[in-house]
């Protein structure tokens, strides 16, 4: 799913990746508390072709949790019709993943699988509850089941008892099919733009009690109006009303904002590469917002001139 959701996706998961520990455990039934590191690992593997090729894949996951006993996980993101296709790309993918930390002792190949789900923004009547694998070997035959998360099953509510925040980018597909009434209806625009206002509020909530920080606050709703502007591209009042809403912080106050709390976080931790990291972070987002000149990022964020012309470039490869 290479497009604006896939890229989505990936971007909470690398910007704010403690979000996916809910997620996991809504998902597999586990207990993280939210303080395990998690290791990320490269998304590109090569798959090797009958006729001897090989064809580059990136998974939109590749990640272990070190709780009390580490475990690796890839999650993939979906928003087409389920066909087969993606059950074999799995496969593939979790293959590699495996074959990556492959141990081999005394002629004896030894591979273990990742915790593997689907994370689908959209239901169809053909998404499944789970998928399944069955390998068929000499040795016999070993079969476990893919567990499905579906986003639109979910309501505000549930999203934020459970802390999913990692699905609220996504939470507009849930209002997919109502677009057009929406964008036709004042009063039922008003309805959605009052829900999001709400998601708002309880996002400054949340940062307000320290649950979570100005920067992950300012990525989620950066997302949801990056996916809103994709989802609602023929529907322009409700880009007008949610869209623009989700959008309309002023950058320059968020930026500053988040850039001040990750250097006093630095200082604290006595951590210089951790300022950088959070200047570079926030150079991005506003690279990526396209409101401000090289110049004028480089003063907000105290990088060099230089320095943000080789995120740029970064940025446009």
């Amino acid at each position: 799913m290479a497009n604006i959701y896939d890229g989505a996706f990936r971007t909470i998961l690398n910007d704010c990746r403690k979000l996916i520990l809910p997620v996991i455990n809504e998902i597999f039934g586990e207990a993280y508390t939210g303080e395990e590191e998690i290791q990320f690992f490269p998304n590109e593997h090569f798959i090797g072709q009958q006729d001897g090729a090989s064809k580059e894949r990136i998974t939109d996951t590749n990640f272990r949790v070190l709780g009390k006993v580490p475990k690796k996980y890839h999650i993939e993101c979906e928003s087409s019709l389920p066909d087969g296709k993606v059950t074999v790309r799995l496969f593939e993918y979790d293959a590699q993943i495996a074959l990556d930390e492959g141990e081999v002792r005394e002629e004896t190949l030894t591979v273990t699988f990742p915790n593997t789900a689907v994370l689908y923004l959209r239901s169809y009547k053909k998404t499944p509850d789970k998928m399944r694998y069955v390998i068929a070997t000499p040795g016999g035959t070993v079969q476990y089941e893919v567990p499905v998360m579906k986003v639109q099953a979910y309501s505000l509510e549930a999203i934020f008892e459970k802390g999913l925040l990692l699905l609220i980018p996504f939470y507009i597909f849930s209002h997919e099919k109502s677009l057009p009434e929406y964008n036709s209806n004042e009063q039922r625009l008003e309805e959605l733009e009052a829900e999001y206002r709400v998601i708002l509020e309880r996002l400054d909530g949340l940062e307000s009690r320290g649950v979570i920080g100005a920067f992950d606050k300012r990525t989620i709703i950066d997302l949801s109006g990056d996916v809103i502007k994709e989802i609602a591209q023929k529907y322009g009042n409700v880009q007008r009303k949610v869209g623009d809403m989700m959008r309309g912080a002023t950058i320059e106050t968020s930026a500053r904002r988040i850039l001040n709390q990750g250097i006093s976080q630095g200082i604290s931790q006595g951590i210089s590469q951790g300022i950088n990291e959070t200047k570079k972070k926030t150079a991005l987002r506003m690279l990526k917002a396209r409101k401000l000149t090289v110049e004028e990022i480089a003063e907000y964020t105290e990088l060099s001139v230089a320095e943000v012309e080789q995120l740029s470039g970064m940025q446009t490869v």
